[in-house]
């Protein structure tokens, strides 16, 4: 885990792709046997904040395709990304129905 954190912090100004990288490795080892994905999600959603990037939440029409995307990082890492854009997508509508100021 302290590897994981030093490398992702290495970088200074992420993107969403270090951002799902980072969120896939800590699913591989993440120590506890229920509640990975929530505390993962969460960092990557405060991650997307403190980067400058809309954030995103992964409802339950995404969360097969999360599933296949979290399998399927470091060999086809769209299906992961195009995911994450999707939900990205949706919140922004919940962003603009709510009127709320522009994240990025």
């Amino acid at each position: 885990m302290k590897k994981l954190i030093s490398n992702y912090n290495h970088c200074k100004r992420k993107a969403l792709e270090h951002i799902l990288d980072f969120h896939v490795r800590f699913e591989q080892i993440h120590p506890f046997q229920d509640g990975n994905g929530r505390v993962g999600r969460l960092i990557m959603f405060k991650e997307c904040l403190a980067n400058g990037i809309v954030p995103f939440i992964i409802t339950e029409e995404l969360k097969l395709f999360y599933y296949r995307g979290l399998h399927e990082w470091g060999h086809i890492n769209n299906f992961l990304t195009d995911t994450s854009l999707t939900a990205q997508d949706q919140y922004k509508s919940l962003l603009d129905y709510f009127k709320v100021g522009s994240i990025n």
